[in-house]
Protein backbone atom coordinates (compact mmCIF):
# COMPACT_ATOMS: atom_id res chain seq x y z
CA UNK A 1 0.00 0.00 0.00
CA UNK A 2 1.56 2.99 -0.94
CA UNK A 3 1.58 6.51 1.51
CA UNK A 4 -0.63 9.64 0.74
CA UNK A 5 1.02 11.89 -1.34
CA UNK A 6 1.44 15.45 -0.94
CA UNK A 7 -0.71 17.72 -3.69
CA UNK A 8 1.98 19.03 -6.46
CA UNK A 9 2.23 22.77 -7.24
CA UNK A 10 4.56 24.90 -8.96
CA UNK A 11 4.57 27.00 -5.98
CA UNK A 12 6.20 24.15 -4.27
CA UNK A 13 8.60 22.47 -6.97
CA UNK A 14 11.28 23.83 -5.45
CA UNK A 15 10.39 22.66 -2.14
CA UNK A 16 9.86 18.72 -3.45
CA UNK A 17 13.23 19.19 -5.90
CA UNK A 18 15.12 20.15 -2.83
CA UNK A 19 13.85 16.95 -0.94
CA UNK A 20 14.92 14.99 -3.70
CA UNK A 21 18.15 15.95 -3.83
CA UNK A 22 18.78 15.48 -0.34
CA UNK A 23 18.08 19.43 0.82
CA UNK A 24 15.67 21.01 3.05
CA UNK A 25 14.53 24.39 1.39
CA UNK A 26 13.50 27.11 2.77
CA UNK A 27 11.48 30.25 1.01
CA UNK A 28 13.65 33.40 2.44
CA UNK A 29 12.14 36.88 1.98
CA UNK A 30 14.78 39.56 0.15
CA UNK A 31 12.90 42.25 2.13
CA UNK A 32 13.37 41.22 5.70
CA UNK A 33 15.35 38.30 5.74
CA UNK A 34 13.05 35.89 7.31
CA UNK A 35 12.16 31.81 6.51
CA UNK A 36 9.08 30.74 5.87
CA UNK A 37 7.50 27.63 6.02
CA UNK A 38 4.98 26.26 3.98
CA UNK A 39 5.46 28.22 0.20
CA UNK A 40 3.89 31.01 0.05
CA UNK A 41 3.46 34.25 -2.55
CA UNK A 42 3.94 36.42 -0.14
CA UNK A 43 5.99 36.80 3.11
CA UNK A 44 4.32 35.87 5.89
CA UNK A 45 6.42 38.24 8.10
CA UNK A 46 6.48 41.33 5.71
CA UNK A 47 4.02 40.96 2.94
CA UNK A 48 7.25 41.44 0.53
CA UNK A 49 6.79 39.61 -2.74
CA UNK A 50 10.33 38.57 -3.35
CA UNK A 51 11.05 35.48 -1.98
CA UNK A 52 14.45 33.10 -2.88
CA UNK A 53 14.41 29.63 -2.16
CA UNK A 54 17.53 28.83 0.52
CA UNK A 55 19.27 25.50 1.69
CA UNK A 56 18.24 25.48 5.14
CA UNK A 57 20.77 23.68 7.88
CA UNK A 58 18.17 21.08 8.44
CA UNK A 59 18.56 20.58 12.32
CA UNK A 60 15.65 22.00 14.65
CA UNK A 61 14.37 21.40 18.12
CA UNK A 62 11.04 19.06 19.26
CA UNK A 63 8.58 20.91 20.28
CA UNK A 64 5.58 18.96 20.55
CA UNK A 65 5.02 15.77 19.49
CA UNK A 66 2.01 12.89 19.56
CA UNK A 67 3.06 8.75 19.36
CA UNK A 68 0.77 7.29 17.11
CA UNK A 69 -0.19 3.82 18.10
CA UNK A 70 -2.79 2.94 15.77
CA UNK A 71 -1.41 3.79 12.07
CA UNK A 72 -4.14 5.56 9.56
CA UNK A 73 -3.34 2.44 6.97
CA UNK A 74 -1.46 -0.29 6.45
CA UNK A 75 0.88 1.97 4.43
CA UNK A 76 2.42 3.45 7.75
CA UNK A 77 4.16 1.34 10.58
CA UNK A 78 2.93 1.99 14.15
CA UNK A 79 3.89 2.77 16.23
CA UNK A 80 5.18 6.45 14.70
CA UNK A 81 6.08 9.62 16.09
CA UNK A 82 4.85 12.96 14.53
CA UNK A 83 6.58 16.23 15.86
CA UNK A 84 5.94 19.58 15.64
CA UNK A 85 9.76 20.71 14.92
CA UNK A 86 11.13 25.05 15.06
CA UNK A 87 13.61 25.01 12.73
CA UNK A 88 17.26 26.99 13.56
CA UNK A 89 16.14 29.33 11.00
CA UNK A 90 12.72 30.14 12.69
CA UNK A 91 10.26 28.14 11.18
CA UNK A 92 7.77 25.38 12.96
CA UNK A 93 7.21 22.33 10.78
CA UNK A 94 5.68 19.32 11.25
CA UNK A 95 7.09 16.17 10.46
CA UNK A 96 8.06 12.40 11.38
CA UNK A 97 11.10 11.59 13.89
CA UNK A 98 12.65 8.16 12.66
CA UNK A 99 14.54 5.56 13.92
CA UNK A 100 13.56 6.51 17.37
CA UNK A 101 12.18 4.33 19.98
CA UNK A 102 9.01 6.56 20.70
CA UNK A 103 8.90 6.06 24.69
CA UNK A 104 12.39 8.22 24.26
CA UNK A 105 11.60 11.05 22.73
CA UNK A 106 11.13 14.46 24.55
CA UNK A 107 10.29 17.98 24.26
CA UNK A 108 13.56 19.81 23.80
CA UNK A 109 15.66 17.30 22.58
CA UNK A 110 17.61 18.30 19.12
CA UNK A 111 16.90 16.95 15.70
CA UNK A 112 18.08 16.87 12.24
CA UNK A 113 16.85 16.31 8.42
CA UNK A 114 17.02 12.97 7.08
CA UNK A 115 14.94 12.53 3.53
CA UNK A 116 12.68 9.15 3.16
CA UNK A 117 11.60 8.22 -0.22
CA UNK A 118 7.42 7.60 -0.55
CA UNK A 119 7.67 7.11 -4.20
CA UNK A 120 9.87 7.50 -7.23
CA UNK A 121 9.63 10.94 -7.42
CA UNK A 122 8.39 12.01 -3.84
CA UNK A 123 10.54 12.23 -0.74
CA UNK A 124 9.97 13.80 2.56
CA UNK A 125 12.40 15.11 5.05
CA UNK A 126 11.83 13.73 8.43
CA UNK A 127 14.06 13.92 11.15
CA UNK A 128 16.22 12.34 13.51
CA UNK A 129 17.44 12.53 17.21
CA UNK A 130 20.62 14.17 17.15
Amino acid sequence: MNKTLPPMSDLAEPYFAGARDGQLRLQQCRGCQQYQFYPRTICSHCSGGELDWTTASGDGVIVSFTVVRRAVSEAYDAPYVVALIDLAEGPRMMSALVDVDPESVAIGQPVTVAFAEWSETISMPVFNLV
